[in-house]
């Protein structure tokens, strides 16, 4: 542990020691205790954004969703109306085979 990026620290003393504070300072490895905090508090501060932005996204997906199912049961429960409606017509238009309503003699579009 004496040797330390390369400079022996024990043999060049006080020297040695400012040297090795001065260029971890110019390298960006020793900061103020002031530039920590602000770069933590940036970071705590996108962190927290980002959650809140997770949890709207999250509560949209879920009304989404909701808003999904919701339509799905009209649209069966329409279609259920709709069979409904056509077997009643159906019966009371006796639904004779050949009948020129059927699908099958009906002529094609032009």
């Amino acid at each position: 542990m004496n040797e330390l990026l390369g400079i022996n620290v024990a043999s060049g003393g006080a020297a040695a020691l400012v040297t090795l504070v001065v260029l971890l300072i110019l390298l960006g490895r020793l900061v103020p205790r002031s530039v920590l905090e602000d770069v933590r508090q940036d970071r705590d501060a996108r962190v927290a954004e980002a959650l809140a932005e997770r949890d709207t996204w999250r509560k949209a997906h879920q009304e989404s969703e909701a808003a999904r199912i919701e339509a799905q049961n009209q649209v069966g429960e329409l279609l259920e109306l709709s069979r409904t409606a056509d077997r009643v017509f159906r019966a009371l238009r006796g639904e004779v085979p050949g009948d020129a309503m059927d699908q099958s003699v009906a002529a094609p579009p032009s």
